[in-house]
């Protein structure tokens, strides 16, 4: 694959200076809405405005099959990611609540499930092939395959950004894809094995063995792994393939990425591994419950917003994150100033 299709922009550190000083004359001491400056100002500088807005806000939710389902890493039957992604149509899962109550467009991306899905108006079929390869015996899927479902993650979000969209919620759906996240955090952040395994969907002890155990077997057949796309391809599922495309081009067309959890942040270290710029425009919704989060979140030096022990997926985490940016821009672009409202600044000290 061409370098050149990852090639992402930095963001424009030309109004830093000027977003800040805006910041610093709002009705407030300087630096007292903490990380909400902090998302006001990295934000403006993505949008490259002294007034940054958010328009259109969508939820992508990419669902995929995994192999290694089938080999027991999940306490749930593969068939589940079919069925949920029906519920997401149906309008019943918490990601279509969190959606509804918080004005996102909401659309499930069918990157590769093992089923077949008749025409349906929210689900986009993109599917690559039905489910991977298990990623304990072999390579989830090949390198071609690896390549078509970042190609069309990037035509996706193209499509959207045309409409206008700045603001994308990243979500997933696949049942065992806790583990294929878990292999791409141990081959990317060089973490110990036993530090990326969490429960997923809720293994008991000697579940969690077992998938240790699986995982630590797929290891063995991905030792020949040399570069982000084959480690994709060896250990990824299509919906974490379609997802790093996607985000690679949601900064490239400048939107504002909205991590969600584990997975979503499994692909981004994918993403960032192929174009580090991807970083600057990535806002983390929250750490979650499931292990290995966290750690994911220091190696890419992030501060996410919320910790309310969430480990759902779906881009649930995501969903309640964006009223949070929205009211960082609101302040940003709604408070008064200390000359507009006639209010005394604080008075330096003398020395």
């Amino acid at each position: 694959m061409n370098n050149e299709i990852f090639a992402i922009a930095p963001i424009s550190f030309s109004l830093k200076n000027a977003l800040q000083n805006k910041l610093n004359s709002l009705t407030k001491p300087i630096g007292s809405l903490g990380v909400l400056e902090n998302l006001a100002l990295q934000i403006g500088m993505i949008q490259n405005s002294l007034t940054p807005q958010i328009i259109k806000p969508y939820v992508l939710v990419f669902a995929g099959d995994h192999g290694a389902a089938n080999d027991g890493v999940s306490a749930y039957p593969q068939e589940v990611t079919w069925q949920m992604v029906q519920n997401f149509m149906q309008g019943g899962a918490a990601i279509n609540v969190l959606s509804r109550a918080n004005g996102l467009e909401l659309r499930v991306v069918d990157a590769g499930v093992n089923h077949e899905f008749f025409p349906q108006p929210y689900l986009l079929n993109k599917k690559v092939a039905y489910g991977t390869a298990s990623f304990i015996h072999g390579a989830a899927m090949t390198v071609d395959e690896a390549q078509t479902a970042v190609k069309r993650g990037l035509a996706v979000v193209e499509r959207i950004a045309e409409d206008g969209t700045n603001l994308i919620v990243f979500g997933e759906m696949g049942i065992g894809n806790t583990a294929s996240a878990a292999l791409l955090m141990h081959y990317f952040t060089d973490e110990p094995l036993a530090n990326c395994v969490g429960r997923g969907t809720g293994l008991d002890d000697a579940g969690m063995v077992k998938k240790h155990a699986l995982l630590q077997q797929a290891l063995q057949h991905g030792r020949d792994v040399k570069t982000p796309l084959e480690a994709l391809a060896q250990y990824g599922g299509f919906e974490i393939a379609m997802m790093v495309g996607a985000m690679l081009a949601a900064a490239r067309q400048r939107c504002v990425i909205v991590v969600d959890g584990f997975i979503s942040t499994a692909a981004l270290l994918v993403a960032h591994a192929l174009q580090p710029n991807v970083l600057q425009y990535a806002v983390f919704a929250h750490t979650s419950g499931e292990q290995g989060h966290a750690t994911m979140l220091q190696f890419l030096q992030a501060t996410p917003l919320l910790n309310l022990q969430m480990r759902l997926g779906e881009g649930t985490g995501g969903a309640l994150a964006v009223p949070i940016i929205e009211a960082a821009l609101k302040l940003l672009n709604q408070m008064a100033t200390f000359d507009s409202a006639t209010v005394s600044q604080a008075v330096e000290a003398a020395e």
